[in-house]
């Protein structure tokens, strides 16, 4: 195969980034090489709004080719199939190439030897070529992951392009630290006193697992999907993509421009595939006790994530599963930022964040504040306040809201009454551009954290637009509840408000000892539901909510093994 894109070139391109992206994940300062505003893109960088809005519409009712002539463009695909629609009432009518597995998986092994052999740091100038061709594309991604997610035009924009494109890079960086930390060569001598010293010459080869698994999620398929795609990919292993059957077309615009470029740089396209599922057909359960997948990435409910973990015994399996994220609030400084922050917390894409926090615990007799003491009863009341504030106009609550990702997020909104006295009801809201989509406001509950009979539903989780107010007797009761919600139920956020060195130092603790990620009194633009890559960990892998975190050393350096050749000299 000729090589379109040369080594020299990729090194030329991409080098630069590479050396800056691993300074960042050493000193964990923002950086960012991927724009997040749309005016951005265009003018000789990339599609802007117009062409990406068209492209994004030729894809509409067509069959989705990886080769751009209408043809499946990957081995083993035996028929078609998809049906997406859109959260925002549009049915895309895109249809996929549904693949037989055998034919499909035997091709992705095949190609995996001179992905092998390329080494480090050609795999890691392939990807940077990859995410930046996808970064070029940012505004057909953006009408992509609206049109799957719900998400709003400019979030779906942000985390589904230049920030998912940030956690892709980063898992790059890692994944190259890692792979070269050991030297590819070494002379070992080993003095023997009187006699000729001994005398080894001993290569050290970073080698892929097998193929890789991406089984997508729903609501975030390209910032949840990126990290484990670009991971194992980096790492020298074939990533196998099976997005969510309700978010396929970005996952599937990632996996053209990946065959794309590797075709390119003089590698089976077949490194990357997509294996879209029929309705029901629940591919991923096979797919995944298949012997030939050795590497599996999850993002979704914790009962698929547990049985991935017990049964795939075959793969070394990364889950982001369902944790009850906590905000602690004993006082504060600030409490209109307070409310503010949290009001907008509670209400980014309606709730449905695996960051979002779910339980406010407040204790009863209330808190000490600048504007002065205010009751359980007051603090509840002005959160309520600060949410319809921030969404009382239409327009700004679309921007903020986007559109319910499916049926059950918007069963468990309805059903809020028979949880607790709703404190703040949600409302509906009316999409100018999209009549057809389900636009609701956050729901407030107040519940008694002395009550066990509240226990059930604070101490679940309930994905989507509503929060719990829990009545709890004291700060140290709080603390208890919020060790007790961690250790059992998994948290990828906490969150927590004092004025009290002793309180912050105690939340510490008890964030230290369950591994938990905290942010501490944010008042201000900064949001216990926003991660940033390069700076911020997502998760810690540390409790029941996810077994890996985005990104450290750990996601990436079990991904391969390295192997060692002696040779005497």
């Amino acid at each position: 195969m000729t090589a379109d894109l040369a080594v020299a070139q990729l090194t030329e391109r991409h080098r630069a980034t590479l050396d800056k992206a691993l300074q960042a994940i050493r000193t964990r300062e923002y950086w960012s090489p991927h724009p997040e505003h749309p005016k951005a893109y265009g003018d000789g960088h990339g599609l802007d709004a117009a062409e990406g809005k068209a492209a994004f519409e030729a894809l509409l009712g067509k069959r989705f080719a990886f080769d751009g002539s209408g043809h499946a463009d990957q081995p083993g695909t035996d028929e078609w199939t998809g049906a997406e629609i859109s959260p925002y009432g549009i049915e895309l009518g895109v249809s996929y190439p549904h693949a037989d597995l055998d034919t499909l998986l035997a091709a992705m092994r095949a190609a995996m030897p001179s992905w092998r052999d390329a080494g480090p740091e050609t795999r890691a100038l392939v990807c940077l070529e990859i995410l930046a061709r996808i970064n070029a594309r940012t505004h057909e991604f953006a009408h992509a992951v609206m049109h799957t997610s719900g998400q709003a035009f400019t979030m779906a924009f942000q985390a589904g392009g230049p920030h998912a494109q940030d956690r892709g890079l980063e898992a790059v960086a890692y994944a190259y630290q890692e792979q070269t930390r050991t030297p590819s060569s070494a002379h070992w001598v080993k003095p023997q006193g009187k006699r000729d010293p001994l005398k080894l010459r001993t290569t050290f080869k970073a080698v892929p697992r097998g193929i890789s698994l991406l089984i997508g999620c729903n609501t975030f398929p390209t910032w949840n999907g990126f990290p484990g795609l670009f991971a194992s990919l980096a790492t020298g292993n074939p990533v196998l993509v099976k997005p969510h059957p309700r978010a396929i077309l970005p996952l599937a615009l990632t996996v053209r421009i990946a065959r794309e470029v590797l075709g390119e740089a003089g590698f089976d396209p077949d490194l990357v595939c997509l294996v879209a599922e029929r309705p029901g057909e629940g591919i991923a359960k096979t797919l995944a006790l298949r012997p030939e997948i050795r590497i599996i990435d999850y993002t979704g409910s914790t009962s698929f994530g547990d049985w991935l973990e017990t049964n795939a015994r075959q793969a070394q399996v990364y889950t982001e599963k369902a944790g009850v994220n906590t905000v602690l609030v004993d006082s504060t400084d600030d409490y209109r930022g307070m409310l503010g922050n949290l009001a907008f917390a509670l209400s980014l894409y309606s709730g449905q964040m695996c960051t979002t926090p779910q339980n406010l615990l407040i204790p009863r007799d209330g808190i000490d504040t600048d504007a002065g003491h205010k009751t359980y009863d007051e603090v509840v009341a002005d959160l309520a306040a600060a949410v319809e504030k921030l969404l009382g106009d239409d327009a700004r609550a679309n921007a903020l809201l986007g559109a319910i990702v499916n049926p059950q997020v918007r069963e468990r909104l309805d059903g809020v009454a028979s949880l607790g006295t709703v404190a703040l009801a949600s409302r509906s809201v009316a999409h100018p551009e999209f009549p057809d989509a389900l636009v609701r406001t956050p729901a407030i509950v107040t519940l008694d954290g002395a009550k066990p009979d509240d226990e059930a539903a604070y101490l679940s989780e309930c994905f989507g637009p509503v929060s719990f107010a829990v009545a709890v007797d004291s700060t140290a009761d709080a603390l208890a509840l919020l060790r007790r919600t961690v250790r059992e139920k998994g948290a990828m956020t906490v969150g927590a408000y004092t004025t009290s060195a002793e309180v912050e130092r105690a939340v510490e603790e008890v964030c230290e000892e369950e591994s938990a990620n905290l942010s501490l009194n944010l008042t201000g633009g900064v949001y216990v539901n926003q991660t940033a890559a390069f700076a911020d960990f997502h998760g810690t892998g540390g409790n029941p909510a996810a077994n890996a975190t985005l990104c450290d050393g750990a996601f990436v350096a079990n991904r391969f093994r390295t192997v060692e050749v002696r040779r005497p000299e």
